[in-house]
């Protein structure tokens, strides 16, 4: 149903649900991925294999790439069952890769980038969610942003320039500030696109999950590089 077939009280309260069901599903997927890191990272013969089998390593992360863009790219074809399903592999894969940040910095420090991250994200999805100012303007400018900060840290990797690091990083953490308040009214327009309760609502919410969710595992690595000790 369209957005003007309802009374301002009913979209109101079709977002409130469909925002829950979009931040129920992100908030498993972060305590997947969380659980899943901390259980590798315990698990000594499971890290030595993953850093040094750099084939495995990488499948893994080209893994979690086609996941994600497998995810998007067939949404109207999924079920939400097995939308649910990839999401949650997802989850999964991206625990074993971050495993590897609990062996590289310290639990306290990493705690510690947990709460900012949340914090962040809390007041700009909120304002995000709330603001009457739209935001589609941000857009461009947003993956203009992103579209830099990705291609200077392959850049990077060939020229271990220190400046250029802290560049993207500052750059980084501002493009994924921007986008979690830009992701947030987004998907919240999302919400009065389908009949409640349906296949394409449910859909819609794992979508929409897996933006927020992608937001804030980028931002908290980011801030890891500010507030993270290294073991």
């Amino acid at each position: 149903m369209e957005l003007r077939n309802y009374t301002k009280e009913q979209t109101q309260t079709i977002q409130a649900a469909f925002m829950s069901k979009v931040y129920t599903w992100m908030s498993g997927g972060l305590a997947i991925t969380g659980l899943i890191a901390m259980w590798v990272a315990s698990n000594e013969s499971l890290v030595y294999t993953i850093v040094t089998n750099k084939l495995l390593f990488y499948g893994l992360v080209i893994g979690e790439i086609f996941l994600v863009g497998y995810l998007i790219s067939m949404i109207n074809r999924l079920s939400a069952q097995t939308a649910g399903i990839i999401f949650t592999g997802y989850a999964v894969l991206n625990g074993i890769t971050l495993s590897l940040v609990f062996l590289a910095y310290t639990s306290a420090s990493i705690a510690t980038t947990f709460f900012v991250t949340a914090g962040t994200f809390a007041i700009m999805s909120i304002y995000g969610y709330y603001t009457k100012k739209d935001l589609t303007s941000w857009g461009n400018l947003l993956f203009m942003g992103l579209i830099g900060v990705i291609l200077a840290s392959v850049v990077n990797l060939f020229m271990q320039s220190e400046m250029l690091y802290w560049i993207v990083t500052y750059v980084g953490v501002f493009v994924f500030i921007g986008l979690i308040a830009y992701d947030t009214q987004k998907i919240k327009a999302m919400s009065t696109a389908s009949e409640i309760g349906s296949e394409a609502e449910s859909k819609g919410a794992i979508v929409g999950a897996l933006m927020l969710y992608l937001d804030f595992i980028n931002l908290f690595l980011l801030l890891l590089r500010f507030f993270g000790d290294r073991r």
